[in-house]
């Protein structure tokens, strides 16, 4: 009784200001104590955690055959059982890795041939959903043209320097991590320069300090397709991730649309460390355009940039974490892209990564008007259900305080570690929202 006493306590304070100054010095400690338990409960998180989502969360949607104890697999055949976790898994934040969710093994790509010799005509079968297709080119034009059907984008940034001018934008989709868009225009650079210049792993290493391994796997010489293995660094409180990315450029004159994504693929073994980043997609739009000078030459280069993925971490402190650092990490791009420039006028030999660049698969301005075309056409069908489907349903009011009582009692017998509730309470206040609109 110790906590409702000391509050009445101070509601009997004779002047508002003295009551509202022990409330801020109640308040501040508790929130101060929470953000820091949470911080440190999710950088100590045991491993038997990871293994207990994977099995609650994965089960029904995984497609990956890999090799687990008797006792895993049980577990994961009871759990795999329970209706609603799977709807439940895109409410959670990220803090336990999944798969990729919008990977449908049955619709994956085929792979492009190679001559590679370590990789047989079979594996390379097996391998097909590793690679991109013109469906991925279809889905950065929508992307570029801002007909994808997402949610609106929200300006977050505007930044610039002599030579170069920033802009960002976030936006939350209903299921999935962040997404983020990106227009960079760098004066006096051509858009083959910028190709290369993102494509080259061997240089990315001398200016980008979170890249820690890169390598190539698999290589078609025919389309310029790569299957590429990279390691980043990340802060002290978290282990490096773990990339394998499918990457493929197309040309439509002199716009480059450069397509990279996490892939599955069984060329590099699955480990505990670094943790593998299933979900990933870094794609890019460069092309040419005016300077700012007004000169009305284009002598400098845009990259329009979309990025998301799912780096095993809640995606509230992820959000948190790009707004603060995102500008200082593209002032380092602009260096390193000098130094790129100053190293090709030498004559510098091409490396293999900016050789393949060079590869690239050439479609017409029509096709790309078709695809836009396309893509408006199925945005209108995809409105019209939507329309069709927004009545809202009778008899399913979802009474608050049976969710909000549902969360107590789940975080009280799953864990009693603060982040376990956190995620919980969080996964209620979400339902609760979807309970009152209906």
């Amino acid at each position: 009784m110790a906590l409702p006493s000391a509050f009445v306590e101070i509601l009997r304070r004779p002047t508002i200001v003295e009551v509202l100054g022990e409330l801020m010095m109640f308040i501040i400690p508790l929130w101060i104590g929470v953000i820091v338990g949470v911080f440190v409960g999710w950088a100590w998180k045991p491993k038997w955690a990871s293994l207990v989502g994977r099995d609650l969360l994965d089960c029904p949607i995984s497609k990956q055959k890999e090799s687990s104890s008797s006792s895993s697999q049980s577990s994961s055949k009871c759990f795999g059982s329970i209706p609603g976790l799977s709807s439940l898994k895109f409410q959670l934040p990220s803090c336990i890795p999944w798969p990729a969710d919008y990977r449908n093994p049955e619709d994956a790509p085929s792979l492009p041939p190679t001559t590679n010799p370590d990789f047989s005509t079979s594996k390379i079968e097996r391998e097909s959903s590793g690679h991109v297709n013109k469906e991925d080119l279809q889905h950065i034009c929508q992307l570029v043209e801002e007909k994808d059907g997402g949610p609106t984008w929200i300006h977050m940034m505007d930044r610039s320097t002599a030579a170069m001018r920033y802009q960002a934008w976030r936006r939350d989709p209903e299921t999935g991590p962040p997404q983020y868009r990106s227009s960079t225009i760098y004066e006096d650079c051509t858009p083959e320069l910028l190709r290369d210049f993102f494509w080259d792993d061997e240089f990315r290493a001398k200016w980008d300090d979170m890249l820690v391994h890169a390598s190539t796997l698999e290589e078609c010489p025919t389309t310029g397709t790569m299957l590429v293995h990279w390691v980043r660094k990340f802060p002290f409180f978290c282990s490096d991730r773990e990339y394998l990315i499918g990457r493929r450029i197309w040309e439509s004159g002199r716009t480059y649309y450069c397509v990279t994504k996490g892939v599955p693929s069984s060329a590099v073994p699955r480990r505990e460390k670094p943790r593998r980043v299933d979900l990933y997609y870094s794609s890019w739009c460069i092309r040419a355009v005016e300077s700012k000078r007004g000169d009305g030459q284009l002598t400098a280069c845009e990259i329009l940039l979309y990025h998301h993925e799912d780096m095993g971490i809640p995606w509230e402190i992820a959000k948190f974490g790009v707004r603060q650092g995102m500008w200082g990490t593209v002032k380092k791009i602009e260096p390193g892209l000098r130094a790129y420039q100053k190293e090709r006028a030498s004559k510098a030999p091409l490396s293999r990564c900016a050789y393949m660049a060079q590869i690239n698969t050439k479609v017409s301005a029509d096709y790309l008007r078709s695809v836009e075309n396309s893509t408006s056409d199925s945005m209108a069908l995809e409105k019209s259900d939507k329309l069709d489907s927004s009545e809202k349903p009778e008899g399913k009011t979802i009474p608050k305080i049976l969710i909000i009582g549902g969360a107590i009692a789940l975080a009280c017998s799953l864990d009693r570690g603060l982040l376990t509730k956190a995620v919980i309470f969080g996964v209620a206040r979400r339902f609760a929202k979807i309970g009152r609109r209906f």
